[in-house]
């Protein structure tokens, strides 16, 4: 297991990083539950068929999407889909043999599969441990990869009041993005950048927030065309503010 002294030492390659965000993303942020299903199915067979690991890669984060999506919606179907994604990601991330370049991935979408756990579970000692896993992997790797703090952002927006704590994160998180993303438009996708302006209003929808607000969710509206990310989110927010 590669230890987390040497993780913050090795310098990752930025492209490779994203040659490997190209081979993930059509199963990352799935918001269609029909695309979903069959997206799953398709990943599964994928790696039965070839145990490589970006198709191990991919088999973890599409059993986190499906929990994510739709195992709170289903009482037996798609229940223990969080632990899969959990156990899946872990024994990537535990391995040596890993590309470097793979573990932002690895280890965000794992650190989120753990809170979606203590969500089936209710055992909340688990969301402490997924919050220092997403703690070490916004550490190590949010100089050249987004995810570890949009995940860590998407689970904290949506925790309850009492979680005030962790709940700030979220307003630190998306501001991030954005300020990464000014500096290097190659930083964020499109769909990731969509969700994100309509997350960062969503937390500052007070009138002192209201011109900055409104400017990012027209954003986000314009950066997603065919309703594939953020923007009927965002529209509806728009609506909501300038009533």
């Amino acid at each position: 297991m590669v230890t987390n002294d040497s993780l913050i030492e090795q310098h990752l390659d930025f492209s490779k990083v994203k040659a490997f965000e190209y081979q993930l993303d059509d199963v990352m942020e799935l918001i269609d539950m029909a695309e979903l299903k069959i997206k799953l199915k398709e990943v599964e067979q994928e790696y039965k068929q070839n145990p490589t690991e970006i198709n191990k890669t991919r088999l973890g984060i599409i059993f986190h999407e499906t929990a994510l999506n739709l195992s709170f919606f289903s009482k037996t179907t798609f229940k223990g889909y969080a632990k899969r994604s959990f156990d899946t990601l872990s024994e990537l991330f535990n391995s040596a043999n890993t590309s470097k370049e793979l573990l932002p991935f690895i280890a965000s979408y794992r650190a989120s599969a753990l809170s979606l756990v203590c969500a089936e579970t209710k055992k909340l000692k688990l969301l402490g441990e997924a919050f220092a896993l997403f703690n070490e992997a916004v550490k190590n790797y949010s100089a050249v990869s987004y995810l570890p703090e949009f995940l860590r952002g998407s689970v904290a927006e949506n925790l309850p009041w009492f979680f005030f704590a962790k709940r700030k994160l979220a307003k630190q998180d998306f501001q991030s993005i954005i300020d990464k993303q000014n500096k290097n438009e190659e930083y964020a996708n499109w769909k990731v950048i969509s969700f994100t302006y309509w997350a960062w209003a969503k937390q500052r929808q007070s009138s002192k927030y209201r011109t900055q607000a409104l400017d990012y969710l027209d954003k986000a509206i314009a950066l997603d065309p065919n309703y594939k990310a953020g923007r009927e989110r965002a529209e509806k927010l728009k609506m909501k503010l300038t009533k």
